[in-house]
């Protein structure tokens, strides 16, 4: 998820742990500080636009590097706190503030490669869109007050909310599926795979991507409308660019990260792109790549700049689906 949610998340997290052993304020800062660590890979840059994007949210959200690390963190913290005879403590904390980060990005769609070195696979719920203030909110508000009272209940009290809102959202995303499904078996549409995820800033509107050989849909479900029918908006998936080029490395990439939500398009200049389907809407994708034409391959995919709506707009756009 966010920066700010992370930060709120370990400082937080390290706060429950260390209680009144250390001053809130100390634990609050050490646990938001350690809580950023694994999203400084965003500054490693590793040569193109798709393997920023792939290898985004690997060995750094590894829970097994992740707990290998903790420990020597820990005593470092300790150290620079004074409070030598804590570091055992410390570690507890600091294991909780890492390992919590990538266990949060889980419930994105975005793909987080947690289980490395033993798989590579990435992982993602997409029960919770990656900006959310109804998770981030509790968590910052227990937080703040904890600090000016100097009563760490106010934390624990937003901890527990933020975490039942993550299971709320899993309970929302399966409400969702199942609407989904029951309109695909109404309508008889045939499909491959089907995605269900939220939209920006709720867990009430979902976005649906349908999935076929030939073309993807999109739909929009509202739990507050259950029986409002689905109404699918069909875009060509233009199999005839991807048959030729499905063994290509920068083509494999997006299609394994993706989970197979992908599309290709050749602009009106000839070169190819390809699109992470999961993010973004109607046409425009937050990544979507230039491969270069199909004579003159890219050896360096570039990413395409995206259009976003305004606040205003999706404001607007979120109160039409509901």
């Amino acid at each position: 998820m966010d920066s700010v949610s992370q930060f709120v998340l370990g400082a937080s997290v390290v706060m429950a742990v260390r209680g009144r052993r250390s001053p809130l304020w100390q634990s609050a800062l050490c646990g938001g500080l350690i809580a950023t660590l694994p999203d400084l890979d965003v500054f490693i840059d590793h040569g193109d636009a798709i393997s920023n994007m792939t290898l985004h949210r690997t060995e750094s959200h590894s829970l097994f590097w992740l707990t290998l690390i903790s420990p020597l963190l820990g005593w470092l913290i300790a150290r620079v706190v004074r409070q030598k005879a804590a570091w055992q403590s410390w570690w507890l904390a600091v294991w909780l503030a890492l390992i919590t980060h990538p266990l949060l990005d889980l419930m994105t769609v975005y793909g987080t490669q947690l289980a490395i070195p033993f798989s590579h696979f990435p992982w993602a719920v997409g029960s919770v869109y990656i900006v959310d203030p109804l998770y981030t909110l509790p968590l910052m508000i227990g937080l703040v007050i904890a600090l000016w009272r100097q009563r760490t209940g106010w934390n624990q009290l937003g901890l527990l909310l933020s975490t039942l809102y993550l299971a709320w959202s899993v309970v929302a995303q399966g409400i969702a599926g199942h609407q989904v499904n029951r309109e695909l078996a109404n309508q008889q549409i045939d499909h491959q795979q089907v995605l269900v995820t939220p939209t920006p800033f709720n867990t009430l509107v979902w976005r649906v991507v349908i999935m076929t050989p030939e073309r993807y849909g999109e739909a929009w479900v509202s739990l507050l409308s259950p029986q409002r029918p689905l109404q699918v908006h069909w875009h060509s998936r233009h199999a005839e660019l991807y048959r030729p080029l499905q063994e290509d490395r920068w083509v494999k990439r997006v299609a394994w990260f993706s989970h197979g939500f992908f599309a290709m398009q050749q602009r009106q200049d000839g070169a190819l792109t390809i699109s992470d389907l999961r993010m973004g809407e109607n046409e425009s994708y937050i990544f979507t790549f230039n491969l270069g034409s199909a004579t003159a391959r890219n050896p360096h995919p570039s990413r395409e700049p995206s259009s976003r709506d305004s606040l205003a707009t999706s404001f607007q756009q979120l109160w039409q689906r509901l």
